[in-house]
């Protein structure tokens, strides 16, 4: 993002952000990603009792697994229907999470807060990485952790962003993607964690209906497909269609009735230094 870039054009930003991310239905979305969550979560063996920071946490998955498992855990979105419907899953089930509406940019927390700070496929999408970094940085304990999952520019998402960027203009704000290279990571992350682990794994996407319908239900509840959608003609919405149908059929590992396909993403753990 250029540094000539005013406030009221980053403001203007965050509420486009703001909207996309309230587009559609997130939670209903997210529940076909939960495994994937678990896997990410039980992948860093939190202890009991520690405190930790979900951040973009959607409606909660990544802090949900943690307060089942006893963790402390709070989530912040910049989306707050998200954030309604973490806090009412947290109390459906008489879980100690909390869940605050809040911006990646300024985490509304004092300086080593959290024992582990998370981010699955969410900060990432926050247009000023510098100062993402700097944030997680920040709420984080010394010595404590920080994890990411970030979708690679290779991998399946990274293609379906780069089908989507066919159709709409840039949003100006440098590519979320680039969280899903190590060379970039290390630049953001590098000058304040002691240790840095970077390993490229796959989200399953796994659902029981064919492709064409994959696409259709991320139409209708994955708010960037959603908003990718309604920004275009008629024409152009069937061409986008089409070939988001194809690039989901072309990854399909099961049969016509059923998809699978592998979604690649970088998986970023870091001990704060």
């Amino acid at each position: 993002m250029s540094t000539t870039t005013t406030a009221l054009e980053i403001d203007g930003l965050k509420t486009r952000l703001k909207e996309t991310w309230m587009a559609g239905d997130y939670d209903r979305f997210s529940r076909y990603m939960e495994q994937g969550a678990r896997i990410f979560y039980e992948q860093l063996d939190i202890p009991a009792g520690c405190q930790l920071l979900d951040v973009a946490c959607g409606s909660g998955q990544v802090a949900l697994w943690a307060a089942r498992d006893g963790v402390n855990a709070t989530g912040v979105d910049i989306a707050p229907n998200l954030i309604q419907r973490a806090q009412a899953r947290a109390k459906a089930e008489g879980l100690n999470a909390r869940f605050m509406e809040g911006d990646a940019e300024a985490l509304p927390f004092e300086d080593a807060s959290f024992d582990v700070v998370t981010s699955l496929v969410g900060a990432m999408f926050a247009p000023r990485p510098e100062i993402v970094a700097r944030e997680l940085l920040r709420v984080c304990s010394p010595g404590g952790t920080i994890a990411m999952g970030n979708w690679t520019r290779e991998g399946f998402v990274g293609q379906m962003f780069k089908t989507f960027g066919k159709f709409i203009a840039p949003s100006g704000m440098p590519a979320p993607v680039l969280w899903g290279d190590e060379t970039v990571v290390r630049e953001r992350l590098g000058h304040g964690v002691s240790d840095l682990k970077m390993t490229r794994r796959h989200y399953d996407f796994t659902y029981p209906f064919p492709p064409a319908e994959v696409v259709e239900f991320f139409r209708r509840y994955y708010g960037p497909t959603n908003r990718a959608f309604a920004s275009l003609d008629g024409t152009a919405t069937r061409t986008l269609r089409a070939e988001l149908e194809a690039l989901w059929s072309t990854h399909n590992r099961a049969g016509d009735e059923l998809t699978v396909v592998q979604a690649e993403y970088l998986e970023v753990i870091a001990t704060r230094a």
